[in-house]
């Protein structure tokens, strides 16, 4: 299984998608530093949102194939700038977490991930496990299944 760093702003639910992977336990505390496991690289949202602290982000890039960048799907702005992704030199995925929120708007934090420079989107919930299996195998295998929100050109 490919080894995968989440990044993204406290409360945006990298912590707990962590722990809703297979073998990880379910108990919720702060990120107070970078978390390492088997396959996920887990990082304080403070690291994305503070730019004193976001060359840690880069460094600890290095230790994983995969950046996945956290968006909740309840943010009223985005993090993240405009073709941000293209600044490193893994590969860049988008997850979109807390789908199942009352005031989740998924297609629209989608959208920012898009602009982002995220080709492959994961919309997730954490609470309910919808679409944690797609991710799973897309850590897997590397390809999206037919399902995902991948948006790759055919060319």
């Amino acid at each position: 299984m490919k080894k995968m760093i989440l990044v993204g702003r406290s409360e945006s639910g990298k912590t707990t998608l962590s722990q809703a992977f297979p073998g990880n336990g379910k108990e919720y505390r702060k990120t107070q530093y970078i978390n390492f496991n088997d396959y996920i690289i887990d990082t304080p949202g403070e690291y994305a949102q503070e730019n004193s602290l976001a060359r840690a982000l880069a460094l600890y890039s290095y230790e994983a194939e995969i950046v996945g960048m956290v968006l909740s799907a309840t943010e009223q702005y985005s993090l993240y700038p405009p073709c941000c992704a293209a600044t490193t030199n893994r590969e860049v995925i988008g997850i979109v977490t807390q789908i199942d929120r009352k005031d989740a708007q998924p297609e629209k934090a989608e959208n920012w991930l898009r602009l982002a420079g995220c080709k492959t989107v994961f919309k997730v919930s954490s609470v309910t496990g919808e679409g944690m299996d797609k991710l799973l195998n897309y850590l897997k295998e590397g390809e999206p299944d037919e399902n995902s929100c991948d948006k790759r050109s055919e060319s």
